[in-house]
């Protein structure tokens, strides 16, 4: 599907970026592969490492249509990655990250059904299922966003959809780093945040993997959930350092208790297949009529029962520490 294809990645030169653009290099023959962010010294770092003749970098932000614009010429398949994403960050900056979470988002959009691009997908965050803080916030309005821009398109045909998932295995930011830091530095204890703590547990990879097979399933306007296991935090601290005391330090604020994907008010949307979920578009589309339970790659899907909430602490799927400790080795490869 992508061989002599171009390809755009927005925040091209985060932790899923890099891992889209290895993946890219290695399984497809693309034509091209621009990875479009702001921060000059991150690509020239990139470039270290992805120097092959397809490779573009562009330097801009989703916050400057032109830019966009020129950037997505030509540009058959888009993934929407850049955003700000600290929760505290976000609570103390929250115009900034209106700007690039919202208005970037308008930016990507408009950008795209200009340039005639034939599919985007947009990351999402389990933060977006019923938000309780800032960034949560911006990225549900996000997501509104691009499923309605399938009603925008007119005659150039661009599709969108959203993916969404939870808590990614070393990424950027992410606890894993964070306690790994700790230990490194002789740390005697981990702090944990509340004892009861479950988190969504994805590998960077599937992560990757997901968005690839996502781009053959989607006609465009549905949220892409995964299948995927859950953690205590306290099993994580024990995977890491078995033995180590658990410093608990409460709640942060804007911080929920478990991760929710598919909200309870959004079971009648949500649909279930093999090894993921869909959420339909809650708006009809002028220009289709779109029967969501078979994908276009063939997958069929059945309604999830009234109620339904696909939550981290409710989920069916545990990981073990021991579990966890080899989830996560097999994850940072």
């Amino acid at each position: 599907m992508f061989n002599d294809k171009s390809v755009l990645i927005t925040g091209g030169t985060g932790s899923f970026g890099k891992k889209y653009v290895k993946t890219l290099l290695t399984r497809y023959r693309p034509r091209r592969i621009i990875v479009f962010s702001r921060d000059e010294l991150k690509q020239f770092e990139m470039q270290q490492e992805f120097n092959a003749p397809e490779m573009r970098y562009f330097i801009g932000d989703v916050r400057d249509p032109k830019r966009l614009e020129q950037a997505m010429r030509d540009v058959d398949f888009v993934i929407h990655a850049a955003a700000l994403k600290q929760v505290p960050a976000a609570e103390y900056n929250p115009m900034e990250c209106i700007k690039t979470n919202i208005h970037g988002a308008e930016n990507v959009i408009a950008a795209a059904i200009d340039a005639g691009v034939e599919k985007v997908i947009a990351l999402s965050t389990d933060k977006a299922a019923n938000p309780i803080n800032l960034y949560g916030a911006t990225k549900l309005a996000s997501d509104k966003l691009f499923v309605a821009a399938n009603n925008m398109v007119g005659k150039s045909g661009t599709s969108f959809a959203v993916v969404r998932y939870g808590n990614v295995v070393g990424s950027r930011g992410s606890v894993v780093p964070f306690f790994e830091k700790l230990l490194t530095e002789g740390a005697r204890e981990l702090p944990i945040t509340h004892e009861a703590m479950t988190r969504f547990w994805i590998g960077l990879q599937d992560g990757v993997d997901f968005v690839l097979k996502n781009f053959k399933r989607m006609y465009g306007g549905e949220i892409f959930v995964p299948k995927i296991p859950s953690i205590r935090v306290t099993d994580l601290a024990e995977a890491m350092a078995p033995g180590v005391a658990k410093h608990i330090v409460g709640i942060r604020p804007g911080e929920k208790l478990h991760e929710i994907m598919c909200p309870a008010d959004d079971s009648h949307l949500t649909l279930e297949f093999d090894d993921h979920y869909v959420l339909r578009p809650t708006i009809k589309f002028h220009h289709s009529d779109v029967d969501y339970t078979a994908n276009a790659a063939g997958e069929n899907a059945t309604a999830v029962p009234l109620g339904f909430e696909y939550n981290s602490g409710s989920n069916p799927h545990f990981l073990t520490p021991d579990e966890i400790r080899k989830f996560n080795a097999k994850a940072m490869e």
